[in-house]
């Protein structure tokens, strides 16, 4: 979870600031909720779990006001190896994507 493109560390040259993670994210979710940081440890999995379910499923994931997960599919193609400058075959790959809805980019924004 600490490499999820959600969270941007300010050494990267990204914007964000320092990374939250996922425990820190679990101690937000136990506060606002009022639950125990291992309820909220488990929510947070359960979620997370759901989410990559769904998309090994090729479904799309939307939550309205934050984003969409979805899946996005690369075609294959011929790179080189920087090292030896040989031609090589990139496979075709399914890689997930997120698109941040209104309400988020909004958010951010202010």
């Amino acid at each position: 979870m600490l490499s999820h493109p959600c969270f941007y560390d300010i050494n990267s040259g990204m914007k964000g600031g320092k990374i939250m993670t996922k425990a820190e994210l679990i101690d937000k979710i136990a506060a606002g909720a009022a639950l125990t940081k291992a309820d909220a440890s488990r929510a947070l999995d359960s979620t997370l779990d759901s989410i990559k379910a769904a998309l090994k499923k090729g479904q799309k994931v939307t939550l309205v006001g934050f984003g969409t997960f979805g899946t996005s599919k690369r075609k294959a193609r011929k790179g080189r190896n920087p090292r030896t400058g040989q031609v090589i075959n990139i496979p075709a790959a399914k890689t997930p994507k997120f698109t941040a809805g209104k309400a988020l980019k909004d958010a951010i924004k202010k």
